[in-house]
């Protein structure tokens, strides 16, 4: 049985005004997702900023996690890397750090073709001590990997399920053919959390449970006591929070919305900018439908 399953916030990485990790705001929003009802924690994706820390960071921020959730829910770490071994040496040195599983983001900038994505993950699962998810980002990535491929994987024992971020719901009815006990699908894209569970999806690894944990796990608690009004009224609230995305460069809007719902975000890393003092009103004034 695959251990994803839910509503996973795609964890963003608390920062102070040095820029650097900071551990204290981390272990809070950890705690307040968790007390807020989440399945488990999903650190190190793109909202995390995986792409704008080292190593040791990466780790350390793991590692923090791990720890501030004791148990309570599954840990997830990103550990995708351009280079198959690069995967490989982090799933293992994660592995020590004491994550549940991983997730895989495709190799990216230089995008590969579906034959070496198959060889790709194949080596990974065959080094693999730790259960992981593919994830599948083409707007960041430059590359997709097509249905027949994760049809492929998804019978690899270690490969338990695909985050898919591409925001096409055809295709993610197509991912959930491929359900099994043993290989979840979920929707990265939290505009279809509702259409996906309402398609036979596992859950939602959705970014915007940092700001508004309460809307984004209303949507899934009320889909499974079966009231449609209640998760549709959720699910077209949370349009406000992901149509502002847009103003700025990822993850920047969604730290600003974290903090003026209360919750502990800090800058985005440079060369990433935070929001002009208009923008940040402007924002103001959207969250106001959060109050």
């Amino acid at each position: 049985m695959t251990l994803f399953k839910g509503i996973i916030p795609a964890l963003i990485t608390p920062m102070n005004d040095r820029q650097a990790v900071d551990e204290a705001a981390l272990r809070t929003l950890v705690d307040t997702l968790i007390d807020k009802g989440v399945h488990g924690l999903f650190a190190l994706g793109t909202n995390g900023e995986f792409f704008a820390l080292s190593d040791d960071e990466k780790l350390n921020v793991a590692r923090i996690v791990v720890d501030q959730a004791h148990g309570r829910v599954p840990v997830i770490a990103g550990t995708g890397a351009f280079t198959t071994q690069g995967v490989i040496d982090m799933n293992a040195r994660m592995e020590q750090v004491g994550v549940d599983a991983c997730s895989i983001i495709t190799p990216y900038f230089n995008a590969v073709s579906q034959r070496e994505l198959v060889v790709h993950y194949s080596a990974i699962a065959e080094q693999a001590s730790l259960p992981f998810m593919l994830y599948n980002i083409p707007a960041k990535t430059g590359g997709t990997i097509t249905i027949d491929t994760v049809a492929e994987l998804s019978h690899l024992p270690m490969v338990q399920g695909i985050k898919d971020s591409g925001g096409d719901f055809d295709r993610l009815t197509q991912l959930i053919g491929l359900k099994r006990d043993d290989f979840a699908v979920f929707t990265g894209t939290d505009s279809l959390i509702l259409w996906g569970l309402l398609a036979g999806a596992d859950g939602a690894v959705a970014a915007t449970t940092n700001a508004v944990p309460d809307v984004v796990m209303t949507i899934y608690n009320a889909f499974q006591a079966g009231d449609m009004e209640t998760a549709r009224e959720a699910q077209e609230k949370l349009r406000v929070l992901r149509t502002a995305f847009g103003m700025a460069t990822m993850p920047v809007v969604l730290k600003a919305a974290a903090e003026l719902m209360g919750m502990p975000a800090g800058p985005t890393r440079a060369p990433a900018l935070p929001l002009s003092d208009q923008q940040r009103q402007q924002l103001d004034e959207l969250m106001q439908v959060y109050r």
